[in-house]
């Protein structure tokens, strides 16, 4: 076999790193940017947040005018908060931290309020109670063994079998000890199923509540048939009539089927726009959220004394002012191609802006990639986890596209006007005879839009809207 050299030449895409940062910022939700850059910021010394602005910052989710920075370098409009130097605050054991200083006007740090502990609640409860320990332990396993709704997930048996052999714990020992539970508040902890949650909250109700006993006579042994809505089969089993089982129906509706939930600590979402939408002249215009803007510059000093020193020993310094300016031209970047993208959703969606859901026009992302001259999947990124401020709420900007219905007429409806139609068609029905997903297509069939019962089908359970069958009320 002979061996020779031969010349090629192709062409291929190489991701520099700045172009696989462009990207990578562009993506990022506004709260998952500013932690990264807040990342870059402890790492790179000639990075550093503008603090010397000469105007005040706007208020939260107001508008400048223009919505875009007047700073070269500077990515962003809100101004950073001032550093803070905590070595003169402290923590004690037993009250707030101390700020330091001699003045009676000095505040004191405010705790933070702590949530409702469910199993603290009832700890408390429990060491109220004359019991042996031994009966005290065994009513706290328990109370360790709920859900955050505050039911108990498991038999007593298998609570038995987990427990050591030394600790002589028997079903019957658990039994007495869940019943001391149960009279705990809130009333219907403890339970092993919604139907004994339910039932020990009637239970605690007064004896002389009306429809008590057919309400507990329900949840005991026919709430399957309940939920149902076989209501013909309930009047039948409880010998009443319907306004006796509409006041049944109202009463077992009234109680808490989650007993603990107002004890489980939800961590809240915060959302922050990045575009704001208003009408200016009788035109709708985006701007870009200045307090969703980090707002970032060169370190002057360090980018001064790489100007007088140039030697090697300044290489690694001189990476890192370059790191910066990427950073803050990607940033730019970053905010001017979603303020793009967000006056073109606008200016296709002003119907919406007018007249809400129902008007809103059939859009995809190639669409928009084709008006813009971007690509299909930037626009994606852009329309990911990035938010619009309107004056009818916040949507995330993927909430403006959506798939098209052709009409009567040769056009097209929108998949989130039609959804809008069938919310408004299922609140205005008569809840004692429910629309069925059939005549809902042909009510919107009568307006033009031919849709299927499936799709219809698919629409309502998108809307959390439930099947005719339970949605029939007495």
């Amino acid at each position: 076999m002979k061996h020779s050299l031969q010349l090629r030449l192709s062409q291929h895409l190489t991701l520099t790193p700045q172009l696989q940062q462009s990207i990578r910022l562009l993506q990022l939700s506004t709260i998952e940017l500013n932690q990264e850059i807040e990342r870059l910021l402890q790492e790179n010394p000639l990075l550093e947040r503008e603090d010397g602005a000469t105007e005040a910052a706007p208020p939260p989710g107001s508008l400048d005018g223009t919505g875009t920075t007047t700073s070269n370098e500077a990515a962003a409009e809100a101004p950073a908060e001032p550093e803070r130097d905590d070595s003169s605050n402290f923590e004690v054991d037993d009250g707030p931290a101390y700020s330091g200083g001699d003045s009676e006007d000095d505040d004191y740090a405010p705790l933070a309020e702590q949530p409702p502990n469910l199993r603290l609640h009832l700890t408390s409860q429990l060491s109220l109670m004359h019991l042996s320990e031994r009966d005290r332990r065994i009513v706290q396993l328990l109370i360790d063994s709920l859900d955050d709704d505050g039911y108990l997930g498991q038999s007593l048996e298998e609570i038995c079998e987990m427990l050591p052999d030394e600790l002589e714990v028997d079903p019957d020992d658990l039994a007495i000890a869940l019943q001391h539970l149960q009279h705990l508040e809130p009333v219907g902890i403890g339970a092993r199923g919604l139907s004994e949650c339910l039932a020990l909250q009637l239970e605690a109700m007064p004896a002389d509540t009306e429809h008590r006993e057919a309400a507990l006579e329900i949840v005991r042994n026919h709430l399957d048939t309940l939920a149902a809505r076989d209501f013909v089969k309930l009047k039948r089993l409880l010998k009443c009539d319907d306004g006796c089982l509409r006041g049944v129906q109202k009463l077992i509706t009234s109680l808490n089927p989650r007993p603990g939930r107002d004890f489980s600590a939800e961590e809240a979402r915060y959302v922050i726009a990045d575009v704001i939408v208003r009408k200016v002249k009788g035109v709708w215009v985006a701007s870009l959220n200045p307090d969703a803007m980090p707002r970032l510059r060169v370190n002057r000093m360090y980018a001064d004394i790489l100007q007088r020193n140039r030697g090697g020993s300044a290489q690694q310094l001189n990476s890192q002012l370059q790191e910066a300016k990427w950073l803050i031209k990607n940033v730019q970047q970053r905010f001017d191609t979603i303020l793009r993208v967000s006056q073109a959703i606008v200016d296709r969606q002003r119907n919406f802006l007018e007249h809400g859901e129902v008007a809103m026009r059939p859009l995809v992302l190639r669409e928009i990639a084709e008006i813009l001259g971007l690509h299909e999947s930037t626009v994606s990124r852009v329309t990911t986890q990035k938010f619009m401020h309107t004056p009818r709420g916040i949507f995330e900007l993927k909430y403006f596209f959506g798939s098209h219905v052709a009409t009567e007429a040769g056009g097209a409806a929108s998949s989130t006007a039609i959804r809008a139609l069938i919310k408004q068609l299922v609140s205005a029905e008569n809840t004692r005879s429910p629309l069925s997903d059939g005549q809902i297509s042909e009510l919107l069939g009568q307006q033009g839009i031919v849709v299927a019962r499936r799709t219809i089908a698919k629409y309502r359970e998108s809307l959390q809207i439930l099947p005719v069958n339970l949605r029939k009320t007495l």
